[in-house]
């Protein structure tokens, strides 16, 4: 077992690079199947669901070249090997779900792809995705395997183009019906589509790729079906995630950090919020310097949504840096149902939060008058002290690390493999910027004892 020991109190300091984007590096990597042509990537962050995803993808045929020290990867698929991604890959992460739509448009075979992953945060029904791919002409039936189940598909007249309007701006369901529709005789037109950054990065890429893509102003896509592909270089966007979480962490930590590659365009929400606060940044021509410049306030009504809303993903950090505020806060999520069970770990370091199963605050959402505990309230100014903590998903390992830089005495941290899925060479990071950090392996005894304590 590997665990990082942190020894927190000091300010965060100096510069840090945000490494590409993990939402957008690994759906473009399922993009790629499309065709067989050759793909060029920059940028491409050495993390775990880049991993994961790399492997999955050679499993059914892609052949990848990967620099993990420059950041570049080559890949091509110049035909698929199989149509059936093991039951190994279940519960891996949120990709092979996404595998339906790419396939469907390289094949008319059966395909069978397990059940979906990623963090415990929520149900993530694939609901919006079966019926999207299904008005695209593919047939798609859910079956019990083993221990797991598994989506068999196929489209074997191929797929047509369609209207397809989401009951609700998925994310994943807008990615998977984009890649169907890129091979799909015709026009397809999604309505209420999801608009992230990493939606557009998968357009922009999807389009050098060859495809005929647009996105309207009113959460329009409309995809004209293409069989003609070309070689691609594409180079990553940077991780918005990653970069707002360590300009949360100079913040609450009264630091100043330069977060290089945290674009502007694609943080405007997140910057309102840190302005509302009393944190300060600075918009360089490369970047973005957080700072903390007096005490901060909260009084705040935080609420996630949809881009271009406040991100979830944000979300966890956020609290964090509510805590080191002065004043009460509301935080409403809207995203996902079970998001705030990390916040029982900073309970327990001192912070003082509250859950709620009421919507507070704005408006009622998608999970008013069902048992969520989807609202808190944080009051800040609580003084967090160090403890052995085990990271239950990948924000709230961040979450955790921040917490434990900004509490006084060490925190001994667990559960890397969940951090390591989104945030490339975390513990190096946190040292450059002053952090007194160590990731070590711990002998058999030692790490069952600590497993034991943080259960």
């Amino acid at each position: 077992m590997e665990v990082l020991k942190i020894v927190g109190g000091a300010p965060l300091k100096g510069h840090v690079k945000a490494s590409g984007a993990k939402n957008a590096m690994t759906k473009l990597l399922v993009a790629s199947l499309l065709s067989d042509k050759v793909c060029r990537f920059y940028n491409v962050p050495n993390i775990g669901d880049v991993e994961v995803t790399v492997d999955l993808c050679q499993e059914i045929g892609m052949q990848v070249n990967w620099d993990k020290e420059a950041g570049i990867m080559e890949v091509v698929t110049k035909e698929l090997k199989t149509g059936y991604v093991p039951q190994r890959f279940c519960g891996a992460n949120r990709i092979p779900i996404l595998m339906i739509g790419a396939l469907l448009g390289r094949t008319t075979e059966d395909i069978i792809i397990p059940t979906v992953g990623g963090c415990h945060i929520g149900a993530r029904s694939v609901d919006f995705h079966i019926q999207a791919l299904e008005k695209l002409g593919a047939s798609i039936e859910y079956r019990g395997m083993k221990k797991e189940g598994a989506y068999f598909a196929h489209a074997h007249q191929g797929l047509t183009g369609a209207l397809i309007e989401l009951p609700y701006p998925s994310v994943g369901a807008t990615e998977n019906t984009i890649l169907a529709s890129v091979t799909a005789k015709g026009l397809t037109v999604i309505k209420n589509a999801a608009i992230e950054p990493e939606i557009v990065e998968l357009i922009l890429f999807l389009q050098k790729l060859g495809a005929i893509i647009t996105l309207d102003v009113d959460r329009t896509i409309r995809i004209q079906g293409t069989r003609r592909f070309y070689a691609v270089e594409h180079t990553v966007i940077p991780d918005r995630i990653e970069a707002a979480s360590w300009g949360m962490a100079a913040i609450s930590s009264k630091g100043r950090v330069f977060v290089e590659g945290a674009e502007h365009a694609n943080m405007v929400t997140f910057l309102n919020r840190i302005r509302e606060v009393g944190g300060c940044f600075d918009i360089k021509k490369d970047g973005i310097e957080f700072y903390y410049d007096g005490p901060l306030q909260g009084g705040l009504h935080l609420e996630t949504d949809v881009h271009p809303g406040f991100m979830t993903d944000w979300q966890q950090p956020f609290v964090v840096l509510l805590t080191q505020a002065n004043g009460t806060s509301v935080v409403h999520e809207t995203v996902y149902e079970n998001r705030f069970g990390y916040t029982d770990t900073l309970s327990k370091m001192g912070a003082d939060i509250s859950l709620f199963k009421q919507c507070l605050g704005g408006k009622e959402c998608r999970f008013a008058s069902r048992s969520f505990c989807h609202s808190l309230v944080v009051k800040g100014g609580a003084p967090l002290v160090g403890r052995e903590i085990q990271i239950p998903d990948l924000r709230a390992g961040f979450a955790y690390v921040m917490a434990a830089a900004l509490a006084s005495g060490e925190s001994v941290i667990t559960g890397l493999q969940f951090l390591d899925r989104g945030y490339a060479d975390i513990a190096n990071k946190l040292a450059s910027l002053g952090v007194d950090v160590t990731r070590e392996k711990l002998p058999v005894k030692e790490a069952l004892s600590v497993d034991l304590i943080c259960k």
